[in-house]
């Protein structure tokens, strides 16, 4: 997919995305704190039938479970090595989903976990980190690739180093995790921010594993001021609720989350998905919602 390729895309209507893959995993017997993408590497029936249902739900992109299939993460598990073959694997698995129908996104996340990403001295380390997994998602067939899940502005310019230095040439999306009042947790206000990356290249940038609330729509609006090409809103079920089994559970129910995704949509929000506690009902009743708005999804 090429840049202008995607523009046109976006300018057809709203674009929707798919939802969860980790809360999903879990519910089908992913241990918890295990590695989400070498269980989706072990189980591949059970990911194909996640994509496929969202892929039959309407979303029009899907996202590789690649989230964490970067070096330092992989390291600890013993499988480094692995994380260019690991990520090609599944994106051609998520090729097997997408059919004719729907796009692969190759999927990245903050590298928070692994290392202090906004510290100027793990910089080109985090060049590094994220050109190995792009290296990976170009050789699998990624139609775009999406960063997601960004704390910090310097994660953001380490995936567009990276990009550059493997030339990958396709449309690459920028989405921070956030507070409802567009602060990112870092302090800084994200309109900004999102607005350099917009400027720098950036195919669509947004926010995504926000709590889905009365509060989003006034997020959106808040963005918009300061983002003039395409808007990625992608949140979560509502706040979660910690079970006795010590999980997550999310508690807004499709048919709220599909009005409140509607709005954003009105607000001025191109691509449209799910993030943790959201699955496949959760698409089709949000494409429900924005067929009987007027929108051609």
């Amino acid at each position: 997919m090429t840049k202008a390729e995607f523009a046109a895309l976006v300018q057809k209507g709203p674009v929707l995305l798919d939802g969860a893959t980790g809360s999903n995993f879990l519910k089908s017997g992913m241990s918890k704190g295990a590695s989400a993408e070498l269980w989706a590497d072990s189980h591949p029936e059970v990911c194909l039938a996640l994509q496929e249902a969202y892929r039959a739900s309407g979303s029009r992109i899907l996202y590789a479970p690649t989230f964490q299939a970067q070096p330092a993460a992989l390291a600890k598990a013993g499988r480094e090595a692995d994380t260019e073959a690991l990520n090609a694997r599944l994106v051609r698995l998520c090729r097997q989903a997408a059919g004719d129908s729907a796009f692969v996104a190759g999927d990245m996340a903050t590298m928070a976990g692994d290392l202090e990403s906004w510290a100027a001295e793990n910089f080109q380390r985090m060049v590094e980190l994220y050109r190995r997994q792009i290296a990976g998602l170009l050789e699998g067939g990624a139609d775009l690739l999406v960063a997601e899940t960004l704390l910090y502005p310097q994660e953001a310019e380490a995936v567009l180093t990276a990009a550059e230095l493997e030339d990958a040439g396709i449309p690459v999306l920028y989405s921070f995790t956030m507070q409802p009042d567009g602060s990112l947790f870092s302090g800084m206000e994200a309109g900004p921010v999102l607005r350099e990356l917009e400027e720098a290249g950036a195919a669509a940038v947004g926010f995504n594993c926000v709590a889905a609330s009365e509060q989003l729509p006034a997020l959106v609006s808040r963005l918009r001021r300061y983002v003039k090409g395409p808007l990625l809103s992608k949140p979560n079920a509502g706040n979660p609720v910690i079970s006795p089994q010590g999980l997550a559970e999310y508690p807004m129910e499709p048919q709220e989350f599909a009005v409140l995704q509607t709005q954003a949509a009105q607000l001025g929000a191109n691509l449209l998905g799910g993030c943790c506690g959201t699955g496949p009902h959760y698409i089709a009743a949000l494409r429900e919602s924005l067929w009987a708005a007027g929108y051609q999804v």
